[in-house]
C-alpha cells in the first residue's frame, strides 16, 4: 500500500492537503517506479535545503508564494506558474508566504 489518492474519483489538490503550524505536509498522489506526484503544504518560512535528485522534476505551485533556487538562479512563483527543476541541479524551495505545490518527478 502506498497512500496515493484513489483512482477513479475526483478531487481539488488545493484541497487535499491543510498546512500544519511551522511545517511541511506531504501526500503522495501516485508513487511508481518510473516517477511520483507529491503534493506539499508549506508554511511560510518552511523551507526544504539545498539538494539534487537524480531525476528532471515539475513544481507546480498551486496557491501561495515560493522562493526556489536553482543553480545560481532565484525564482520567484505565484499559484498557477511552474518549473522544471533539472536533474543533478541543486535546487532549494522557501516558503515566502504559506503555499502548496505539486511535485512531478520522472525517473529514467
Amino acid at each position: 500500500m502506498t497512500n496515493e489518492f484513489p483512482k477513479g474519483a475526483k478531487f481539488n489538490f488545493a484541497t487535499e492537503v491543510d498546512y500544519s503550524s511551522g511545517g511541511i505536509v506531504s501526500k503522495n498522489v501516485l508513487k511508481h517506479p518510473t516517477g511520483n506526484i507529491s503534493l506539499f503544504a508549506f508554511d511560510k518560512g518552511e523551507s526544504l535545503s539545498t539538494h539534487t535528485a537524480p531525476f528532471d522534476a515539475t513544481v507546480q505551485v498551486l496557491e501561495g508564494k515560493a522562493h526556489i533556487v536553482i543553480g545560481d538562479k532565484t525564482h520567484d512563483l505565484v499559484g498557477g506558474e511552474t518549473i522544471i527543476m533539472p536533474a543533478g541541479i541543486p535546487h532549494s524551495v522557501e516558503a515566502i508566504e504559506r503555499f502548496k505545490m505539486l511535485l512531478t518527478m520522472i525517473k529514467e
